[in-house]
């Protein structure tokens, strides 16, 4: 009886072990889809694309592109101004890019999306408004 338990037991810690090993998989290609489409944003704004890489450098740059001011990147730091300023950036960001408002939504809320399509895609930066 105990047999049959343990090999239950061995088949559930392999499958999920190969669910995790699948997830993980697909989360390593989905980080280095948004890094080379970030690489993209980048250079389109005339930035080095190496900077999407170096850590709070690329946050500057980032802010930089969207608002005109990289400083800004600082007041992510700050309970809840922090998420503000982040939605706030990704508005600008959108409309840096000549893209609506709808376009904006999508990066707030699908970002793993809406960065290829902005990396990817034939928008061109047109600078902070």
């Amino acid at each position: 009886m105990t047999t049959v338990m343990t090999n239950d037991a061995d088949a559930v810690t392999a499958a999920t072990a190969g669910f995790l090993i699948v997830g993980y998989i697909v989360l390593l290609a989905l980080c280095v889809l948004v890094l080379v489409a970030n690489w993209r944003i980048y250079t389109k704004a005339g930035r080095p694309g190496w900077a999407a890489i170096v850590p709070f450098y690329n946050m500057y740059c980032l802010f930089d592109m969207a608002l005109g001011n990289g400083w800004l990147f600082l007041l992510t730091f700050v309970p809840c101004v922090g998420a503000v300023m982040n939605i706030v950036m990704y508005v600008k960001l959108s409309q840096a890019f000549g893209m609506s408002g709808a376009f904006a939504v999508g990066l707030i809320f699908l970002p793993y999306v809406f960065l290829p399509i902005l990396g990817f895609g034939d928008a061109e930066y047109i600078g902070p408004a």
